[in-house]
């Protein structure tokens, strides 16, 4: 190999920055080329309406599944700001659809991240073969174009309006996402399962798409993690989830000791299955982490000190193990802090000492409460845990 041959310097360096590095390697930004990097895009520019939503700026969220391919997401909150940024000197809407670096998401426990890595609807921009933007702010409707990340002209007034909100449609491109469609399903489990963990949300989904009409679906439940084991208890196989007690367990607590709030609901039924869903701030946690292991703490704490005051349990046997309490349980755990500290960049378990201390102190003191006020259902649940057990 001659030195002409594999001679490097700065020269071959290639920087691409924007639109461009997004367009180029668009797996890095959204996953995949196919239908999960479809989803991403849409969760890009969802995730900037919903937390306006839970800042108490806007009061629902709107996704549509056009039916020339297209996504439309919009809020009525007051609009995204037009004006220039003083940090950039492009205009603030601009900013966010061009910006890959501008945070969207804040750290906060009052936030969602929907999208990937939380880079924006910058993202979405650049992967579109088009893109719209329509403001509704102070009196003014404002109207911006995009082609493939490029702005085809400043933000333009185009009359005066009387509601506020902002409006984002956008198609994505085929050259890079081929055929590829968005599930109407898909979205629907993510939207249902944010409403579920965020009370204030407010979110509906329609699909325009099929050729015997629209169809769609509103997402909202005030009753928060409660409604989401009832959920999840009628998803069950009819027959298979018989629940042991009518009500569902349910709580809410602030620890300034983990700064954020946990929430938790259970209830079981009569199966050997568990079914335990953990979350931090709104995000799925699938391998668990020190939020789900407090509650199998304070599970077994409660379960164990009630079994023993009612001597089910005599002074030889064991404690119940957690794996014997969790059987037939449905149980969702959702703590939302201020800093969340996650192990793994894909933030799918979560630390911090304090907060398996706090989940367990909580769900030990509510669980008991639970225990000593409604003695017939306790029994029933305490009395199938120690049968199992010994049987």
């Amino acid at each position: 190999m001659s030195e002409d041959t594999i001679k490097y310097d700065a020269a071959h360096i290639q920087v691409l920055e924007g639109w461009r590095a997004i367009r180029k390697r668009p797996g890095m930004y959204v996953g995949s080329t196919g239908e999960r990097g479809l989803h991403q895009l849409v969760f890009e520019v969802v995730g900037r309406a919903v937390n306006e939503l839970l800042a108490g700026h806007a009061g629902s969220v709107d996704v549509a599944l056009t039916f020339d391919g297209g996504v439309r997401v919009a809020d009525d909150g007051p609009g995204v700001p037009v004006e220039a940024a003083a940090h950039t000197g492009a205009p603030g809407l601009e900013t966010l659809l061009t910006r890959s670096h501008i945070r969207t998401e804040p750290d906060s426990r009052h936030a969602v991240a929907i999208g990937l890595f939380g880079v924006g609807p910058c993202v979405t921009n650049a992967l579109s073969s088009r893109l719209t933007a329509e403001v509704r702010r102070e009196g003014v409707r404002w109207v911006q174009e995009y082609a493939r990340g490029v702005a085809l002209a400043p933000p333009t007034a185009v009359g005066p309006v009387a509601e506020t909100g902002t409006t984002i449609s956008f198609w994505p491109d085929s050259d890079i996402f081929g055929t590829a469609e968005c599930s109407f399903a898909v979205l629907a489990e993510c939207f249902r399962e944010l409403a579920f963990l965020n009370r204030a949300l407010d979110i509906t989904l329609t699909d325009e798409r099929p050729p015997g009409g629209t169809r769609s679906a509103r997402f909202r439940f005030p009753g928060g993690a409660r409604d989401f084991v009832g959920f999840l208890d009628a998803e069950a196989e009819p027959g298979t989830w018989v629940p042991v007690h009518p009500d569902v367990i349910g709580f809410e607590r602030e620890d300034p000791r983990m700064a954020g709030t946990v929430e938790v609901a259970l209830r079981w039924c009569d199966s050997r299955e568990e079914r335990v869903r953990s979350f931090a701030n709104s995000r799925p946690t699938p391998h668990g982490g020190t939020h789900a292991e407090g509650f199998r703490d304070g599970l077994a704490a409660a379960v164990n000190a009630y079994a023993r005051e009612k001597r089910l349990l005599t002074a030889v046997d064991p404690d119940l193990g957690a794996d014997r309490i969790g059987q037939g349980l449905t149980a969702v755990v959702s703590v939302k802090l201020d800093q969340p500290e996650f192990h793994g960049a894909t933030n799918g378990m979560l630390g911090g000492t304090a907060v398996r201390a706090c989940v367990a102190e909580a769900v030990r003191e509510h669980l008991g409460t639970w225990l000593e006020e409604q003695p017939e259902r306790a029994g029933a649940v305490v009395g199938r845990i120690v049968q199992g057990a010994r049987g």
